[in-house]
């Protein structure tokens, strides 16, 4: 049923506040989404986040319409994103939030005939509660069974749906035989609005250590050019002060009459290797020795062999066996 023109009105006016009040916003597909599931989330966002949902039709020609009163806005890109069943999350606050709430407000759902997979369906293998009268209608989906117990029991896990493939009636059949509810249905987030930028919703994945990763390779990667080609950079420049002093220090070592502070380090080691040893952990060799001595005093004497041993005969090894 069509709106009359006063609702038409107080949508147009509700947008266009929403459009003056907030900054940010977010771009969600609601397929499969009922109406109790999206009052939750407005529950939820309370004080966080508008939601505003609406014909397409209507979102932009309010859009084009607050646009043509207000030259300077950025919502002209918002215009372009209004295809298929599509809303708005209006938000000033950390967007990495309210992607949270967004996404976690999720529920499990059949598989209705018609209707295209968003994931694949993997049935476990086990007993399935079906008495063996039903044993055609497995074959029928070509799914190995056996007999246990009374019932009809899968032998293997069975992918009985691909991603993206349409549900048929014995697919769905099977499922709500075996009480299974393979998919999952919320908001989608399709793309994000931040001050004029529209994006996807994905870069919101991009962590600080991320950025910091990403810095890190592209710095490396433009001082390593810059060394290349002998051009100085703000990059290059530490390195190539560390190349130069090397250079210097290993020039200075070879002369004699010339040197400088850190170059007698250096010069002081190489005179005296010994030195080299004690810079090391503090009186570990010690220990090691003080160690070594008390396991030696505890090392138990050998016990001498008495001298007159008993034979296999029973007398004295002194004595010798005798003759028979």
């Amino acid at each position: 049923m069509p709106l009359s023109a006063e609702r038409k009105k107080e949508y147009f006016e509700k947008l266009k506040g929403l459009l003056n009040e907030y900054s940010k916003a977010f771009v969600v597909q609601v397929d499969n989404v009922g109406s109790k599931q999206l009052q939750d989330t407005r529950i939820e966002l309370r004080g966080r986040a508008e939601v505003l949902m609406g014909k397409n039709t209507m979102m932009r020609k309010c859009i084009r319409e607050y646009c043509e009163e207000n030259p300077a806005s950025p919502a002209s890109k918002l215009e372009e994103v209004c295809r298929g069943n599509v809303g708005f999350v209006f938000t000033n606050g950390d967007l990495g939030e309210i992607r949270e709430a967004l996404e976690s407000n999720t529920r499990p759902a059949p598989a209705r005939v018609g209707i295209i997979a968003p994931t694949p369906v993997i049935v476990p293998k086990g007993g399935t509660g079906c008495d063996p009268g039903q044993t055609a209608f497995f074959q029928t989906l070509q799914i190995a069974t056996k007999i246990t117990r009374g019932q009809i029991e899968m032998v293997n896990d069975t992918e009985l749906i691909q991603a993206g493939e349409r549900v048929n009636a014995s697919q769905a059949a099977l499922l709500q035989k075996l009480s299974i509810e393979p998919f999952t249905y919320g908001m989608v987030l399709k793309k994000v609005y931040d001050n004029g930028s529209l994006f996807d919703a994905k870069v919101l994945d991009i962590t600080d250590d991320v950025l910091a990763f990403k810095f890190t390779e592209a710095l490396r990667a433009l001082a390593s050019v810059s060394l290349g080609l002998g051009f100085p950079t703000q990059a290059s420049v530490p390195h190539s002060i560390a190349n130069a002093y090397k250079a210097i220090l290993a020039v200075t070592i070879q002369c004699e009459n010339y040197t400088f502070d850190k170059a007698d380090t250096v010069k002081e080691y190489l005179a005296d290797p010994s030195k080299f040893a004690g810079s090391g952990g503090g009186g570990g060799g010690g220990a090691t020795a003080a160690a070594a001595e008390e396991v030696k005093e505890e090392e138990p004497e050998e016990e001498e062999a008495p001298g007159g041993g008993m034979d296999v005969f029973g007398d004295g090894g002194a004595g010798g066996g005798g003759d028979y």
